[in-house]
């Protein structure tokens, strides 16, 4: 059973020592590996990057002196209450069951979750679908379960809006980026009509990604090496970024108030980009040595947490300072095995975590503004690898259970949340493993956003569980052509739902009752079967 087989695991000979508590490489003369010697970045060096070892105060103060006696002579262990973190699968009843999860060759994390519900990439005959589950339906999904379905080729990437539970975006090999409502009661059939379609890609989209506090701005790139921000509101083309990547583009972020970019490319170059200027603010060649897909986020601290692999194929890590490209402020190999490092990080807690595509394990790291700065916590491993996964935002989790993470785990055939919990003894709420966290209102326009203003996302606290809003519809506004000005991108694409929003949400609701009313006769009809039986037995009685 999977659920018995989650446990917390010591690192194997290629992982960081759990007993260190940190990252132990200390970059030497040879960190900073450029072709020719040059150090691959734009901005000048401002302070150079702390050593990962202890220093001299910090190796006195571990090591014990001559004169110390047994209590003495221990290691000092770094304080941190995410030190015991551990990982638990769900039981077998709490996973979702028999969903034939894709199968393309792309690497992206095939799952997408938000509080209400579950998504996943699924395979379809004839072009692409995903399923779109409440989180409360688990157990056997059935087979015949309506899918989210219009592409005519196979889904490689999907978002939900962070402002809108609702809503969901996907990306296709067909070229075109589609934008979902997804109503709060079970649909009768597939959903094969978008709010939305936006096309203005040559080739197919792999990456989407949701702007952080501005509403309705996502973000598509694809294999033509062209980044859109698009406006979903209106359709329109915000910005597009068509001549800063010479190469396949492998992962684009946002940074926490969404001003900069961090992407990673197949030239192995790691960009720092501001897109309402359309420049590239800060860049560093081979970040990671390898050939292999790079990915990049970035941190609470303003720095650029990165996953890659070495020249002799080994992944690796590092933690980079955008202000000093000059070296690594971290960097530490891994292991050797073959699949995409895929990290999920948590500003709240500033915990990263590493989900390999293939792998058997979640492994876990703290970042922090003291040396070594990433520092290892412990892994979370099991029996099936993952062929994706799924990362719930803070206002999803349980805080009485001291919840401060819940991944979805994609098997061949299922899908299974697995939680990571903080131990305390106290079920009352623990302010400090739950920071005021983003919330579901964004704090710009997209119009705003794109003249200049930049905001944090608007936070809301935990203390009493998070309520998801009622359904709200995501409107698209059509604006006549005449008054508008001339594009700026691509030209995007007329196609959306052919009937009013509102009718659409009436006919469902007249079929949602027409169903409610045929099961209320069924139920009256074996009640006037019963009832008929009872007479005949008491006419037989009398008889």
């Amino acid at each position: 059973m999977a659920a018995a087989a989650g446990t917390a695991a010591t690192p194997g000979p290629g992982e960081p020592q759990a007993a260190a508590g940190a990252l132990s490489r200390t970059p030497g003369p040879q960190t900073p590996r450029t072709p020719g010697g040059s150090s691959g970045a734009l901005t000048p060096p401002s302070t150079p990057s702390a050593p990962l070892t202890p220093t001299a105060e910090e190796s006195q103060r571990e090591l014990p002196s001559a004169h110390s006696g047994p209590a003495m002579s221990r290691r000092v262990v770094r304080q941190s209450k995410f030190r015991h973190v551990f990982g638990q699968a769900a039981k077998a009843d709490q996973s979702y069951e028999d969903i034939r999860v894709s199968k393309v060759t792309w690497d992206s994390s095939f799952c997408a979750v938000n509080p209400k519900f579950l998504a996943i990439i699924v395979e379809a005959g004839g072009g692409g679908a995903f399923i779109v589950l409440p989180l409360a339906k688990t157990g056997r999904v059935d087979k015949n379960y309506p899918l989210v379905t219009g592409h005519t080729a196979p889904v490689l990437d999907i978002d939900w809006c962070p402002h809108n539970d609702n809503v969901i975006a996907s990306a296709s090999d067909d070229t075109t980026v589609m934008v979902w409502q997804i109503p709060d009661y079970t649909p009768m059939r597939n959903i094969t009509e978008p709010i939305i379609t936006l096309e203005g890609h040559s080739k197919r989209v792999g990456i989407l990604c949701w702007h952080p506090t501005a509403r309705n701005v996502l973000l598509s790139a694809g294999g033509d090496n062209v980044i859109i921000i698009w406006n979903v509101g209106t359709g329109e083309v915000l910005l597009s970024l068509d001549d800063m990547h010479p190469d396949v583009i492998h992962s684009v972020c946002w940074n926490s108030n969404g001003s900069l970019l961090a992407t990673t490319c197949k030239d192995k170059t790691l960009r720092i980009i501001d897109p309402r200027k359309g420049q590239v603010v800060a860049e560093r060649f081979a970040a990671h040595e390898g050939m292999r897909p790079m990915r990049a986020v970035f941190t609470r601290q303003g720095h650029i947490f990165t996953t890659g692999f070495t020249r002799m194929s080994q992944r690796e890590l590092g933690l980079w300072d955008p202000n000093n490209f000059e070296e690594p402020v971290a960097l530490q190999e891994m292991d050797t095995s073959n699949g995409v490092l895929l990290p999920f990080y948590d500003p709240d807690s500033s915990i990263v975590y590493l989900c390999g595509k293939g792998d058997s394990s979640i492994r876990y790291f703290e970042i922090t503004d003291e040396p070594p700065f990433v520092h290892y916590l412990n892994t979370f491993s099991s029996k099936e690898p993952q062929r994706g996964m799924g990362f719930m935002p803070k206002r999803g989790l349980e805080v009485n259970k001291c919840e401060i993470a819940r991944f979805y785990k994609l098997h061949e055939r299922k899908c299974e949340p697995i939680v990571m919990t903080v131990p305390r003894k106290s079920d009352l709420f623990q302010d400090d493993l739950y920071p005021d966290t983003p919330g579901p209102e964004p704090a710009l326009e997209a119009d705003e956003w794109l003249s200049g203003q930049d905001a944090d996302p608007v936070l809301i606290s935990l203390r009493d569980g998070y309520v998801p809003p009622k359904h709200r519809e995501l409107r698209v506004t059509k604006r006549n052509i005449l008054d508008a000005r001339p594009p700026s991108g691509p030209r995007r694409s007329q196609s959306a739902s052919d009937a009013p929003l509102s009718q659409q949400h009436t006919l469902e609701t007249l079929l949602e009752e027409i169903k409610a009313l045929r099961e209320q006769v069924q139920a009256q009809e074996q009640r006037i079967t019963a009832l008929e039986n009872m007479l005949c037995e008491l006419v037989d009685g009398t008889d």
